[in-house]
């Protein structure tokens, strides 16, 4: 019997990022990489989505410059790539933050994105979380240099709980994607071609499955609103809380948007990077059921603040450990109220003193000395 030949697992590849080297797996792409650093050093992604097969090469926001191919063959690439489609190479160079090319090219895009986009963040329910937003005010520009009438299109039900705005769509497609790989029936998609592209229901037909309602969770702008959510409350007013409850459906795990007592909203709970958090390497989606019907605090377990970056407008009154400044004032009066409204005057008896018999200057020394008005 011949003998079994073991193969050994491909070495790792050593990518350097914006100055800074990682080694990770054959087959992990450039955005990946740049996520396991973090920070600054990890592009933007507006259509890419790590749980959606097929996602992302769409919206360009993701460019990088690519300085060297791989140790094999050092030379540049001579345009910029989409990070999330090029995967790395062994040596490879990589150029985000550092390149003024990448910079250009990425306020370039927003810039497109932002072409037909209405200016009604003050009343988008996604204001506040919407990850267009964010790019806007990190690449954005002032103004717009477009001048021609905009593409607008009428607002549009598509199911008993969702609500479609295609005028703030981008047509990243992760819509279409959660219905093709979540559900067993997609009844929604792009129609037409070029500026006339929409998503939209074949002779508006409602989406109506049990995990339609994902669909808002990985929308990255405010085309797709959850309509039971619809203008009741802005989203930094809320507190996200963490909790789960025993469901046939789904895993149960949940971020529970809350005011005083009352739970608002409920979505799927999300990581560093705005997408669904994964439990036992699956995908931590959720069914309509613990999102639309499930809205009050005793059908839920609750495990405990939500964990927000703290420089979110979502965080402000939110942090977790918050320790409450002590009372300075009291603390100097050991412990007594300070006068408020007092007759200073009075209190003081700066004027029981006749200030032009003081026989130097006005010291504490030569003011008890002075002589007493009468």
């Amino acid at each position: 019997m011949a003998e079994e030949v073991k193969k050994e697992a491909p070495a790792n590849f050593k990518i350097t990022i914006d100055n800074i080297t990682i080694e990770v797996a054959p087959g992990t792409s450039i955005l990946n990489a740049a996520r396991q650093i973090g920070g600054d050093v990890t592009p933007p992604a507006m259509c890419y989505y790590s749980k959606l097969q097929g996602s992302g090469g769409k919206c360009r926001t993701c460019l990088v410059e690519v300085a060297a191919g791989s140790t094999a063959d050092p030379r540049p690439m001579p345009k910029l790539v989409a990070s999330c489609r090029t995967n790395v190479m062994d040596g490879m160079i990589v150029k985000n933050i550092t390149s003024q090319r990448v910079q250009d090219a990425r306020a370039g895009v927003v810039e497109f994105l932002l072409l037909n986009h209405p200016l009604d963040c003050p009343i988008c329910d996604q204001a506040g979380e919407c990850h267009l937003q964010d790019l806007g005010y990190e690449h954005g520009k002032e103004g717009t240099r477009y001048e021609f009438k905009r593409r607008t299109f009428e607002k549009e039900d598509i199911g008993p709980y969702i609500q479609l705005h295609m005028t703030r769509c981008i047509l990243c497609y992760r819509c279409t994607y959660v219905a093709d790989q979540i559900t067993n029936n997609r009844v929604h998609g792009i129609l037409d071609r070029g500026d006339h592209a929409e998503i939209s229901t074949y002779i508006s037909k409602a989406i109506d499955n049990d995990f339609s309602g994902n669909m808002i969770d990985v929308c990255p702008v405010g085309a797709l609103t959850d309509k039971t959510f619809r203008f009741k409350n802005r989203v930094w007013f809320t507190k996200p809380v963490d909790a789960h409850r025993d469901c046939d459906k789904c895993c149960g795990k949940v971020t529970l948007w809350q005011r005083g007592d009352d739970v608002l909203r409920v979505t799927a709970r999300k990581d560093e990077w705005g997408e669904v958090q994964s439990y036992e390497g699956k995908p931590g989606w959720i069914c309509n059921t613990c999102r639309f019907d499930t809205k009050n605090t005793s059908d839920w377990v609750i495990e405990g603040p939500t964990k927000i970056n703290r420089h979110s407008v979502i965080s402000q009154g939110h942090y977790i450990g918050l320790v409450k400044p002590k009372e300075t004032i009291s603390e100097v009066m050991g412990g007594r109220d300070p006068k408020l409204l007092m007759d200073i005057h009075s209190v003081s008896g700066v004027n029981s003193v006749n200030i032009a018999a003081l026989p130097g200057p006005a010291t504490s020394e030569t003011f008890s000395k002075a002589p007493k008005e009468e």
